[in-house]
């Protein structure tokens, strides 16, 4: 269940820096997942105790490309985040043993 509600963590300068001062971590989340469904995810999945989870809807965004056979018009779809906060002391290792 934990597996079809997170789609993937987010890795970016952004999210690493909110992990290291906060302790918060972004996910990519199923559209359809409420926040408890968020919460009881992580926590089975990773082990630890949430304390708050905050959602965001991402608008799709419009793409145009320039190519030799002319341009390109596409879209990026949209995607439900999820920030997570963790009570303190713990946190998530993502990256394993790499």
């Amino acid at each position: 269940m934990a597996k079809e509600i997170l789609v993937k963590p987010i890795i970016s300068e952004k999210s690493e820096t909110l992990s290291d001062t906060l302790g918060q971590y972004s996910f990519v989340v199923n559209k359809m997942a409420n926040k408890v469904e968020i919460r009881k995810a992580v926590e089975e999945m990773y082990n630890v105790s949430v304390e708050a989870v905050n959602t965001a809807t991402m608008p799709s965004k419009s793409k145009v490309r320039n190519t030799k056979s002319g341009i390109i018009r596409g879209s990026v779809s949209s995607f439900k985040k999820a920030i997570v906060t963790l009570s303190e002391g713990e946190s998530i290792d993502f990256f394993g043993d790499i």
